[in-house]
């Protein structure tokens, strides 16, 4: 029965989201502070204000501090994802949300009060370091090949390094910075550091110019040089690094398709209306069997999404790592959205391709997802390295 009961205060929740998300923030979706490195965080800062006047900010974690369940989660997340600022203005978007899950499960209480309570209450924005530059040779969706190294010295750790690919730094009040530890000459292995910021030891190189424009700060190139922070702001312990990155990226993965599954729901409403008010050759489009065709296998795909995410939700909320399950409906759902969001855009026509709806912003927005948390390809080989190792030990 507590399935039940999860399922029914999750839709509560999510409903009372939705009708935020529909009502406010949509309005909100032409306001020029939306650039091209994401919205200010001023229109962030008004929009989060409205959201806890209206009682949906940080939805996902309960008064007490615990989180909902991972089922709950991806309703309240998928209602989240109707507007490409919805997400911020609730406060459950990337990188934060998963900043938030992994400081959940790991933090001190010390640490809990310093970093993870502000970003909670929405006060804060987060980073999280581990990406690194390719010229540099360093770690990108291989972590093993990280460069960026945290050498003790009393109690303290200095850190230096470069990082890429960094969502929201600029601008950010709380960082997780992963780096390779070494205390006395001894190598720990990957170590994830809390950091307050900024700090004039990380020094923002550029905002990258990228294909998606929905995270406030973009993505940021970081020089770390001498950054030095107290043995207290070890996340774990020495060495925990990858075993911590673990427990926050099957969670991640998952949100992220909860997220842009919402704004593909939205984005096929959007070409739904166009296709059924839109005459050509006679008849409305939709009655086109070229488009109707398009619309329906939308609606098709959009619900097999939706099953891949609830089926790995509830493997989380089994208590596995979820990690085999997770890196399925990654691929089979940013794979998914890419095609549905596609077809908005067909079906759309020219209208499609301007930014007079969202249509053209989700479809940018999903192409990036198929490469964030993980490419496609990535993801497949990890599988197939899995099916290799089964077979060998049923063989």
């Amino acid at each position: 029965m507590s399935g039940a009961r999860d399922d029914k205060r999750g839709a509560a929740i999510a409903a009372k989201v939705e009708a935020f998300v529909r009502e406010v923030v949509a309005p909100y979706e032409h306001d020029p502070r939306r650039g091209a490195h994401g919205p200010s965080d001023a229109l962030i800062e008004e929009l989060r204000a409205k959201a806890r006047a209206a009682g949906v900010l940080t939805p996902h974690i309960l008064a007490d501090g615990s989180h909902i369940s991972h089922r709950e989660t991806a309703q309240v997340l998928r209602a989240a994802g109707l507007s490409p600022l919805g997400p911020q203005a609730v406060n459950v978007a990337a990188p934060d949300e998963g900043n938030m899950y992994l400081l959940g499960k790991a933090a001190s209480p010390e640490q809990r009060a310093r970093f993870l309570d502000p970003l909670v209450a929405g006060q804060a924005r987060s980073a999280f370091f581990m990406t690194e530059p390719a010229a540099d040779g360093g770690a990108g969706s291989d972590p093993s090949m990280l460069m960026t190294t945290a050498v003790q010295d009393g109690n303290h750790w200095v850190i230096d390094g470069r990082k890429a690919f960094i969502t929201g730094a600029e601008g950010a009040k709380v960082g997780i910075v992963m780096a390779k530890a070494e205390a006395q000459g001894e190598q720990m292995g990957a170590t994830m550091f809390l950091v307050d910021l900024p700090d004039p030891a990380i020094r923002i190189e550029r905002v990258l110019d990228t294909i998606d424009s929905s995270m406030p700060g973009g993505h940021a190139v970081v020089s770390i040089e001498g950054l030095r922070v107290s043995s207290d702001q070890v996340l774990g312990q020495p060495g925990e690094g990858f075993k911590l990155a673990q427990v926050r990226l099957a969670p991640a993965r998952l949100t992220h398709c909860m997220r842009w599954l919402g704004a593909c729901v939205r984005a096929n409403e959007i070409a739904t209306a166009y296709a059924v008010q839109r005459h050509a050759f006679g008849k409305p489009l939709i009655d086109h069997e070229g488009v109707g065709f398009m619309l329906a296998e939308n609606m098709i795909e959009l619900k097999q999404a939706e099953l891949m995410i609830d089926w790995c939700a509830d493997v989380l909320d089994g208590g596995s790592l979820g990690t085999t399950e997770s890196s399925m409906t990654k691929v089979a759902v940013s794979e998914a959205l890419m095609r549905i969001a596609d077809r908005c855009v067909q079906v759309m026509g020219g209208t499609g391709v301007t930014g007079d709806t969202i249509v053209e912003q989700v479809f940018r927005e999903v192409r990036a997802f198929r490469i964030y948390d993980g490419p496609t390809e990535v993801h497949k080989w990890s599988l197939a390295k899995k099916i290799k190792r089964d077979a060998a030990a049923h063989g």
